[in-house]
């Protein structure tokens, strides 16, 4: 059996936007007990990443240390769309853009301080697709 949903994800800008739930609901309404989550963000300057849940200075931290991996303000040839553009694109590659998350019992079987989050890399506020594709029994 297989399941797949895309969700719209509105995001701030530059922040880490937690979507567990939003993931935990599509796994939940699939009605598919045991399998895998295949989850695809369709965009080249936003992230997907599974991270600590519990102490937001640990998504703090991460975000401080990108930015400095990957400045703003170096000269990249790439810049029609904006300085932020690029660096988000850099940002991207050294992330992900999807994961897989095992499913037991109906549900994500994340660990205990594990979290979902859309990574948006650039300033401005966006409406983000993340495919979730549900398939097992």
């Amino acid at each position: 059996m297989q399941h797949q949903q895309i969700l719209r994800i509105s995001t701030q800008g530059k922040t880490l936007q937690k979507v567990t739930a939003q993931v935990a609901q599509v796994v939940a309404e699939s009605g598919i007990r045991t399998g895998l989550c295949n989850l695809f963000l369709r965009h080249t300057s936003a992230s997907l990443i599974i991270q600590e849940n519990a102490d937001p200075d640990v998504l703090r931290d991460l975000e401080t240390f990108l930015s400095k991996l990957v400045p703003e303000g170096y000269q990249y040839i790439h810049s029609a769309e904006g300085p932020d553009d690029m660096p988000a694109h850099i940002r991207t590659v050294l992330t992900h853009t999807s994961e897989q998350i095992p499913v037991g019992n109906g549900r994500l079987l994340l660990g205990t301080w594990q979290g979902i989050y859309i990574w948006e890399h650039r300033r401005h506020s966006h409406t983000r697709e993340l495919v979730v594709h549900v398939w097992g029994e």
